[in-house]
């Protein structure tokens, strides 16, 4: 595809399936070298737009384009985070499905097989779904036109998040007939650990774009306080603040039991979420917070 072309269609998609005239600083230059057919690496603070830099090019493929190719792979470690941009683009028209441990087996089946049909642009999987053989057949009969992998400093032992999973990204792409582009996404890349993410993705001299770290719309605040007083000024911080929305995070799955009883004791609205509820409370709870049914949330960082 020409640029000229390229830069058109994307500029279109933009607009007209996501409602923004113009693209976010970075964001062009990635999308047409995917489109272009490049690798790229984005590090890119969060709500900078990551996520359109590889939606942006899933959307300029046509229909007949996806039935003869394929959706394009997003794999991505948050399930909460995974269901959640599945919900925005289903919202807005946009044929998106996500593959995870939430679903059942069967619904994982059907996932596959509306796959198989061209039903999808996107479509969102864990990093270890890839090694199950039922989206091994899948992959190795769709002709994937793009694989982007989110949160790719996971792939690093530098980084603060590593997940061995991610390791077996560059032998699943390796096993495809045909081979992808690929474009890696993250907010959190130190030079060494943008080194491990081309390394051991496998990118082919990827297009970088660097468009920094700092979020003057967050800070940083310490507070030193007793276990006990802990909870009491969060609940206050809660009630004095009851139009907006928060998450609590916790180290563990008993102290998110313990915060959230808490809080909830005190009058705040919150629901919780980590790896010990089922998946169904889990989605439930999830949605409550994101409708603002319950805005605050308590959390391991499953969430």
């Amino acid at each position: 595809m020409r640029d000229c072309e390229q830069g058109g269609l994307a500029a279109g998609v933009l607009r007209e399936r996501f409602g923004y005239e113009s693209f976010r600083p970075g964001q062009e230059s990635l999308v047409n070298a995917i489109l272009n057919g490049a690798d790229a690496l984005g590090v890119m603070p969060t709500g900078a737009g990551k996520s359109l830099c590889y939606q942006v090019p899933a959307l300029c493929f046509t229909e007949d384009e996806r039935r003869r190719r394929g959706p394009s792979i997003v794999i991505s470690p948050l399930v909460s985070l995974m269901n959640d941009q599945v919900s925005a683009l289903v919202a807005v028209g946009i044929p998106a499905a996500y593959l995870n441990s939430q679903l059942s087996s069967s619904k994982q089946w059907e996932v596959i097989d509306r796959a198989r049909e061209g039903s999808y642009a996107l479509m969102y999987v864990a990093p270890e779904r890839l090694a199950d053989p039922r989206f091994l057949a899948f992959a190795a009969e769709a002709a994937i036109p793009l694989i982007a992998v989110d949160e790719a400093h996971c792939v690093s032992q530098w980084g603060q998040d590593f997940r061995p999973s991610y390791l077996g990204i560059a032998d699943f792409i390796a096993s495809l007939p045909m081979r992808p582009v690929v474009a890696a996404f993250t907010a959190t890349a130190t030079p060494r650990v943008a080194e491990d993410i081309v390394r051991l993705l496998g990118l082919h001299d990827p297009l970088r774009v660097t468009t920094g770290f700092d979020r003057p719309n967050l800070r940083f605040e310490v507070e030193q306080l007793s276990d006990k007083r802990k909870i009491a000024r969060i609940a206050s911080w809660a009630l004095a603040h009851e139009d907006e929305s928060g998450i609590v995070y916790c180290s563990t799955r008993k102290d998110t039991e313990r915060v959230h009883e808490a809080l909830v004791a005190a009058g705040v609205r919150a629901t919780r979420y980590h790896a010990g509820l089922s998946p169904r409370e889990r989605g439930e709870n999830q949605r409550a917070f994101v409708h603002d049914d319950a805005p605050v949330m308590v959390a391991t960082n499953a969430f």
